[in-house]
């Protein structure tokens, strides 16, 4: 290939110059024989050589199957010239790209786009309409920086913004020679001490980076906060969308499905029972498949006749959903049910962990008003010398399923748990905690989990988690709160019981509110004060919001299993 230099054994590096003079190094995997072939393109800023391998086959496989694969490293990254810029400089650059990408030698001009996280913005952004990829497969990403990279019910990431922040302040100072500034860094994140000093590491290391200007903007105020729009054109294309049930990223990728099928497009969409870097085998198959129907006219696959296929968090078998259909492809109809509770106690919900119950209301079950009620309020204490510790779901270092029986134990969480099941029960949507609370500080968290509660009685095993932080002095007033949860997809069997959990707070996932009405920007320290909490159960409910269609919710969403 002209103008490029041997990288290792199938592969050559080559440059692009881009329009302001800056030059982006990419590797280039060929296939055998002479081509042309269409080509495969990913932009990312970790290293071109490790090429996303962590949940992708290497590109010499998807280069043995006839495409030419680029792997670049964006502007400021890897051996990149200029500055690195996140995701406001991908459009320039990446239209920069596109068009030279479909000129290389050994090209057909036909394109498509992958990778996941970073990688899956890049592949959405462009500053030209005519510069597009052919069709693409974003994975684990979305273009709102405050919703789907940095915060989530008005708290920051904690642990995940600043490890992903200082992984990058890492590689600044790689660039820059800084090698002590590089060894404190992966000091503490080896360590683990990273939640309580990486804020001021960040800071010395990367004080003009992403994750530092994410923590210096208030989740609250979202009208403050980058939200990058892809050209209209881009949700046409098509798409194939992946997604991770314990991903942090996983409202992006829904919101990207909605707005490609709102801007006319047919998306595919897939959700596996798996966090940011764990896929448990990936999707390459399919994803090949998917490039080769589209980039070299292969017949589809029977999988792409699929539109959404999602897999049980708790069984791991995949399903098919008719999103937007009344009924099943079987032509069974699947009628809703057990799609909103009740919260009953006796007062001890965060002294008794089996105690206080989710009450159906639908009519499946007692109603509120005849439970025996002995209280119509909880008192939860927030002692921030000893906070609630955040574990697994979405925003967790150990992300995914994991048991919380002693957590569930603490003084300072509220339970609430369903009646044995007569019959399995398959949870599908978005959980909705609504709680009237009121706390004696301006500022407090809710941080909430579902879970089941295995037929032992002993074994709770944590499904998804949802968080909101308030602040100001409203929070003294008894008002109707929100939890929003991680969508879910999870069937309990017969004898379990689906448990609400609900404590002030989650660290390291959120920083520990101080009670003073202040955003809270790094770890509990001599001013953070003792909160104290009401809940209010009478009026409060747990639901479940559809994400793929009205017919979604409890033991509904139309599933049947995928040919």
């Amino acid at each position: 290939m002209k103008g490029a230099a041997p990288a290792g054994p199938g592969s050559l590096d080559a440059w692009l110059t881009c329009r302001d003079g800056i030059r982006l190094v990419s590797r280039i995997w060929s296939p055998p024989g002479d081509g042309p072939w269409p080509v495969l393109l990913m932009r990312q800023p970790y290293g071109r050589a490790i090429a996303s391998t962590v949940t992708y086959a290497h590109p010499s496989w998807y280069a043995a199957h006839g495409f030419l694969v680029v792997v670049q490293d964006v502007r400021g990254q890897g051996d990149s010239e200029g500055a690195f810029g996140g995701f406001a400089q991908e459009a320039r650059d990446g239209a920069d790209t596109l068009r030279w990408a479909r000129q290389l030698e050994g090209s057909n001009g036909r394109l498509g786009c992958y990778g996941f996280s970073y990688q899956g913005v890049t592949q959405l952004l462009s500053d030209a309409p005519e510069a597009m990829p052919d069709c693409l497969a974003p994975a684990m990403a979305g273009c709102d920086e405050r919703l789907h990279w940095a915060s989530s019910g008005g708290a920051h990431w904690w642990s995940l913004g600043l490890g992903w922040g200082l992984q990058l302040a890492a590689q600044r100072c790689r660039r820059d020679g800084d090698g002590a500034g590089w060894a404190a860094i992966r000091q503490s994140l080896a360590s683990g001490t990273f939640p309580t000093e990486g804020a001021a590491l960040l800071k010395r290391h990367d004080p003009e980076g992403m994750a530092q200007r994410w923590l210096a903007l208030d989740p609250a105020v979202p009208e403050a906060w980058p939200r990058h729009e892809p050209q209209p054109g881009i949700w046409q294309r098509p798409m194939l969308l992946i997604g991770g049930w314990h991903d942090p990223h996983l409202e992006g990728v829904l919101d990207l499905w909605s707005r490609s099928r709102q801007g006319g497009g047919r998306p595919l969409l897939r959700i596996g029972a798996w966090s940011h870097l764990q896929w448990g085998g990936g999707l390459d198959r399919l994803q090949l498949a998917f490039f080769r129907h589209h980039l070299q006219d292969a017949p589809p696959d029977p999988e792409l006749q699929i539109p959404v296929a999602l897999q049980d968090s708790r069984s791991g078998t995949w399903q098919a959903i008719q999103a937007d259909a009344g009924h099943d492809t079987a032509g069974g109809s699947v009628a809703q049910q057990r799609c909103t509770w009740g919260l009953h106690t006796d007062g001890l919900a965060c002294q008794d962990s089996q105690g206080s119950q989710l009450v159906p209301l639908d009519g499946s079950g007692p109603s509120r008003e005849a439970q025996p009620t002995a209280a119509t309020t909880v008192t939860l204490v927030h002692d921030p010398w000893r906070p609630v510790p955040g574990r697994g779901g979405h925003l967790g270092l150990d992300a995914g399923p994991c048991e919380r029986d002693d957590l569930d134990g603490r003084g300072d969480v509220a339970c609430f748990s369903s009646a044995p099941l007569v019959a399995p029960l398959r949870l599908i949507g978005r959980p909705l905690l609504q709680i009237p609370v009121a706390a004696d500080q301006p500022g407090f968290d809710l941080c909430a989990a579902l879970a089941v509660v295995e037929a032992n009685g002993r074994t709770v095993r944590q499904l998804c988690t949802g968080v909101a932080r308030h602040l100001g002095s409203g929070c003294r007033e008894a008002r109707a709160r929100e939890v929003r949860f991680q969508p879910l997809l999870a069937t309990l069997k017969a004898g379990e019981r689906l448990r609400l959990s609900v404590a002030a707070a989650a660290w390291p996932q959120i920083a520990v509110n101080p009670g003073s009405g202040e955003p809270p920007l790094g770890p509990v320290g001599p001013g953070h004060r003792v909160i104290t909490l009401t809940l209010a159960t009478a009026t409060a409910t747990l639901e479940l919001e559809p994400c793929f269609g009205e017919k979604a919710g409890a033991n509904c969403g139309d599933l049947v299993p995928p040919p």
